[in-house]
């Protein structure tokens, strides 16, 4: 069984665009620019909650212009 996660992000406004996109082009996500607090919310499918973590490490935060994360594990 897979976990699910809502990732809510503040991006750069400057970087929003580019990096989207880049998040876009990872695999097991969906991304939607929102407005309100949050400039994009992201959807995350993976094995397991250390898998979320991993990918929340080394593959989102890391991206250009995203500045913070909050995220929301499904129950």
């Amino acid at each position: 069984m897979s976990v699910h996660a809502y990732i809510l992000l503040n991006l750069e406004p400057s970087k929003t665009q580019s990096a989207i996109e880049k998040l876009k082009s990872l695999p097991g996500t969906a991304v939607q620019e929102v407005l309100g607090p949050y400039d994009a919310v992201m959807e995350v499918e993976a094995d397991t909650q250390e898998d979320i973590t991993g990918m929340l490490r080394n593959r989102i935060r890391p991206v250009d212009g995203v500045s913070n994360t909050v995220t929301c594990m499904w129950l």
